[in-house]
């Protein structure tokens, strides 16, 4: 998936991309609320991660603006406020989570698993799709019952499939969705990664198919 982080700090930024890419997402950094704006006049985004105090405005004020503007994008904010007062402000503004700098990595994925489990609506339930079935939970994925394992970005790829079985992706829309803007793309690392997620499904009653020059979907047809 991804995600738009937004923290002046060079060293927490790097640190979060870096440790959010081994999870397979793409992290687009922006060290100012004006670059975080052009960023989202451009692209779409999985997750916001908001720091409060920025160069050039408060990410609350931010915040609200981006709430008031409809949008729905999962906001999880990076704070060094711990006063109950000020965690409760921020969840009334709109953010859908909040971590306590300084924090533990491994705190910070958990959170954005649970915002992302919640907004898909999935926090209770398996996902199936023909003999497929995807627990977001533990993020395992089975074919008739089998276990197959997924690397990181492979797992990205499925999951965004199977959020709409049978819709045709183009390769730029998988490439938005599984990198950051940062990273250099090859023209065939789709192709490469739709084929290791091939390999990992087959047996499956579900397919990836290719949609000549237009892109690729999950489909049972």
């Amino acid at each position: 998936m991804r995600f738009l982080l937004v923290e002046d700090s060079v060293d927490l930024a790097r640190s979060v991309q870096t440790r959010l890419a081994l999870d397979g997402h793409g992290v687009d950094w922006a060290d100012t609320l004006a670059s975080a704006a052009d960023h989202l006049a451009t692209a779409t985004y999985d997750l916001i991660l908001l720091d409060i105090m920025l160069p050039d405005g408060d990410g609350r004020d931010f915040l609200a603006a981006h709430r008031a503007a409809r949008r729905d994008t999962p906001v999880i904010v990076m704070t060094a406020r711990s006063a109950v007062s000020d965690r409760v402000a921020l969840l009334d503004t709109g953010a859908d989570d909040y971590v306590t700098k300084p924090f533990d990595f491994a705190e910070l994925e958990a959170r954005v698993r649970a915002v992302l489990r919640r907004r898909a609506g999935a926090a209770q339930t398996l996902q199936t799709y023909g003999d497929l079935t995807f627990d977001p939970l533990s993020a395992t994925v089975n074919v008739a019952g089998d276990p197959r394992e997924l690397r990181n970005r492979e797992l990205r790829l499925f999951e965004v499939l199977l959020s709409g079985p049978d819709r045709i992706f183009s390769k730029g829309q998988l490439v938005d969705r599984l990198f950051s803007a940062s990273e250099e793309v090859s023209d065939n690392a789709i192709e490469v990664y739709v084929a290791r997620l091939r390999k990992k499904l087959d047996g499956s009653t579900a397919r990836i198919e290719t949609v000549r020059g237009v892109g690729y979907r999950l489909t049972t047809a």
